[in-house]
C-alpha cells in the first residue's frame, strides 16, 4: 500500500482501522500525529536558517513562523558574534530596559525574541532553528499533499495517526500497540539522524524580517 501522499495516508489509516465511517475524522488524527511528531523529533530535515535585520532602538522581534527550538543564533559581524541565551529575568537584571549597544544576549518571550543590549545600530542576525514539518492537507489552496515525512518516514505518520484514532473509537486495548510502534519508529529516525549529524544536505535558508516595535 502506498503512503506517499495525504490521500494515500488517509486511505491507509481507514484500512488499518477497518473503518469506513471515519472519513471526516481521519484528517484530524493525522493533524494530531503531526503535532506529536513536532514535539518528539529534532532531526536535520527540520533545521532551517533565517536571516533577520535589526533596527536601531528596537529590542523585540517576531520569531519565524513554524519555529520550535533554537539551535544557534549569531550576529553576522566581522568577526561573527554568537548570542548567549539567558532567562528573561536575568536579561532584565543584567541589561535593564534602556541599555543600548551591540547585542550580546537574547531571550524568548512568547513568540518574540528579545535582544540585549537594545541594538544601537542595524545588525544582521542569523538564526539556525528547528521548524515544524509542513502540515499535510487536501490539496486545496495553501495546503500540500506530501512532505518529508510522507517521503522518508510514512510509517511514523501512520502509527501516529492510528495512535490518535484508537481513543476516539474507544478501542483502548490497541493504544499500547500503536504507541510502541510509533515510539520505535521515532527512536530509529532520531538515532539515524544522530549518526548522520555531520553529513547530508545543508540547511535551507530563508530571509525573514518580521520585527515589531518593542
Amino acid at each position: 500500500m502506498a503512503l506517499g501522499t495525504f490521500t494515500e495516508l488517509k486511505d491507509a489509516v481507514a484500512d488499518w482501522l477497518d473503518r469506513s465511517d471515519l472519513t471526516s475524522r481521519i484528517p484530524d488524527f493525522i493533524t494530531l500525529a503531526e503535532a506529536r511528531l513536532n514535539r518528539d523529533l529534532r532531526i536535520r530535515p527540520m533545521e532551517v536558517r533565517s536571516i533577520m535585520e535589526t533596527t536601531s532602538g528596537q529590542q523585540y522581534f517576531n520569531l519565524p513562523g513554524g519555529y520550535i527550538q533554537m539551535r544557534n543564533i549569531q550576529l553576522n559581524t566581522n568577526p561573527t558574534a554568537p548570542l548567549e541565551y539567558i532567562t528573561p529575568e536575568m536579561l532584565d537584571r543584567l541589561y535593564g530596559s534602556s541599555t543600548t549597544g551591540k547585542p550580546r544576549a537574547y531571550t524568548l518571550i512568547g513568540d518574540e525574541i528579545q535582544l540585549a543590549p537594545i541594538p544601537d545600530s542595524n545588525y544582521t542576525v542569523e538564526m539556525a532553528f528547528y521548524e515544524k514539518f509542513t502540515p499535510l492537507g487536501d490539496g486545496t489552496s495553501g495546503t500540500v499533499t506530501n512532505n518529508w515525512l510522507t517521503t522518508n518516514a510514512p510509517d511514523v505518520l501512520l502509527y501516529g495517526a492510528l495512535l490518535e484514532a484508537e481513543p476516539f473509537i474507544k478501542n483502548d486495548e490497541r493504544i499500547a500497540l500503536w504507541l510502541n510502534a510509533y515510539s520505535s519508529s521515532i527512536k530509529k529516525i532520531q538515532d539515524a539522524d544522530d549518526r548522520d549529524r555531520h553529513s547530508g544536505s545543508a540547511m535551507r535558508v530563508r530571509n525573514i524580517y518580521s520585527g515589531v516595535e518593542g
